[in-house]
């Protein structure tokens, strides 16, 4: 019985969290793409009490769910960085069918190499260890009073303004919410 309660345990964690043990072949991947539910979505852009007219910026934006419903609940204008050719290409091309094209910008690129001044909200969904590489990004281009909106993974040396649980199909996600001005290095 204890042998079958471990394995279960042991399996639940790979599936609860595939992204601990990856690897990446190309040193610019911040994280895997790992779709964020809609419920934790919202939740992460009311906790980051984004405003209409507001520009986020969406880094790793996947198949653009953040972006998306930036645009359309929240009426910020939206910017999303997509390291990967495919999803750039097929986010890309979503949101012009939507026609957000006006409201939404997808970018090819590197999200450490990007220049993210103009951002009020950036969401991330990356590894802890990644958040490290992207925290002197954030401290060195953010304005003061940009907020950094982190699902699951903290960005150590932080302290978070806010830090709330969500349950979303009986798994618990964490939303970071971290002040800029708060954390402005010099």
């Amino acid at each position: 019985m204890r042998l079958v309660f471990l394995l279960s345990l042991c399996a639940a964690s790979v599936v609860i969290s595939p992204a601990f043990g990856q690897h990446f072949k190309n040193p610019d991947t911040l994280g895997p793409d790992v779709p964020t539910p809609p419920q934790v979505i919202e939740r992460m852009l009311t906790a980051a009490n984004l405003k209409p007219g507001e520009t986020l910026y969406d880094l790793g934006c996947g198949e653009g769910r953040v972006v998306i419903m930036a645009a359309q609940k929240f009426h910020a204008r939206a910017v999303g960085i997509e390291l990967s050719h495919y999803l750039f290409e097929q986010t890309f091309n979503r949101i012009k069918q939507m026609g957000l094209d006006g409201q939404i910008s997808i970018v090819e690129g590197n999200a450490l190499h990007y220049d993210l001044s103009p951002a009020d909200v950036v969401t991330i969904y990356f590894l802890t260890s990644s958040n490290d590489r992207l925290r002197p990004v954030f401290e060195h281009s953010l304005k003061p009073g940009a907020r950094v909106v982190s699902h699951d993974y903290e960005i150590r040396g932080w302290k978070p303004a806010v830090k709330e649980t969500i349950s979303v199909g009986g798994r618990g996600h964490v939303i970071y919410v971290y002040d800029v001005g708060a954390h402005k290095a010099g």
